[in-house]
């Protein structure tokens, strides 16, 4: 499998958010702005997340291997990152 990168796009944007969400949680004034922040946080975090699947998947990685990583089987990787790879096939 070739070497996986994320476009520099995606990770740049999604870096960005989570250098945002960070600063936005150091700062936080009470526990309820800490929470928002954290959640942004989660959902940088899931994107950057999805973006490396997707990579992974354009360089010709299985949906086992990906399984390995989460340690699941192939299904529950597909299962996991269905809906966010909606034009993805679910085949090896």
């Amino acid at each position: 499998m070739a070497p996986v990168t994320l476009s520099a796009m995606a990770a740049r944007g999604t870096s960005k958010q989570v250098r945002h969400a960070l600063e936005a949680l150091e700062t936080a004034p009470d526990a309820l702005a800490a929470l928002a922040a954290v959640r942004r946080l989660v959902e940088a975090a899931e994107a950057m997340e999805t973006a490396a699947v997707a990579e992974v998947r354009r360089h010709g990685g299985t949906w086992t291997q990906i399984g390995t990583v989460y340690g699941t089987t192939k299904q529950g990787a597909q299962q996991r990152f269905r809906g966010a790879l909606a034009g993805e096939h679910a085949h090896d």
